[in-house]
């Protein structure tokens, strides 16, 4: 694994490449950051990912705070802040660009088009991740019960998912998981 400036620019162009296609947030980019990290830089295990992943969805603030737990993990405290410039940076900047020539053209068909398009391509990337997820945390038969018992009460019910996941943290601080 490269050090210093070479592993600094490694993270700066991972995240600014994910940046580009991370349409509809950070989170739809995980299972590409999921493998740049874990399988492709060895820069930290499977249940590190999904350890970072919790803490950065638990934790106020954007969603994009998993990007910098991954480049804190990697490359320290520059790591961190180099992955959330390369993250944000390239991608705001898009944005701004898109929006200008969006707004300009409001209401058009081929805008509405390409609105309508968007959306199931960011709900499939935000399933691939809570798959990539589920997969990098369940390492046991009772994680996996505990992933397909939290999804089916969010699907089927209005209960909120908070309850699930503070019963899911008592079983884990009692051990049991």
């Amino acid at each position: 694994m490269p050090s210093g400036f070479g592993l600094l620019s490694t993270i700066a162009m991972q995240f600014a490449l994910l940046s580009l296609f991370a349409i509809g947030g950070a989170t739809t980019a995980v299972p590409e950051i999921h493998r740049q990290a874990v399988e492709l830089h060895h820069w930290m295990t499977d249940r590190q990912f999904s350890e970072l992943f919790a803490i950065s969805q638990a934790a106020p603030g954007p969603n994009v705070m998993i990007v910098t737990l991954i480049g804190l993990q990697a490359g320290g405290i520059l790591g961190g802040l180099v992955a959330t410039l390369a993250m944000c940076v390239p991608s705001c900047t898009l944005a701004y660009a898109a929006f200008r020539v969006f707004d300009r053209f409001k209401g058009e068909r081929w805008q509405i088009a390409v609105h309508a398009g968007l959306l199931p391509v960011t709900i499939g990337l935000v399933g691939a991740s809570a798959l990539v997820v589920a997969r990098a945390a369940d390492h046991d038969w009772t994680m996996l019960a505990i992933t397909l018992a939290t999804a089916a009460l969010a699907y089927w019910t209005k209960v909120t998912p908070l309850i699930a996941l503070g019963l899911a943290a008592a079983l884990g601080f009692a051990g049991l998981v």
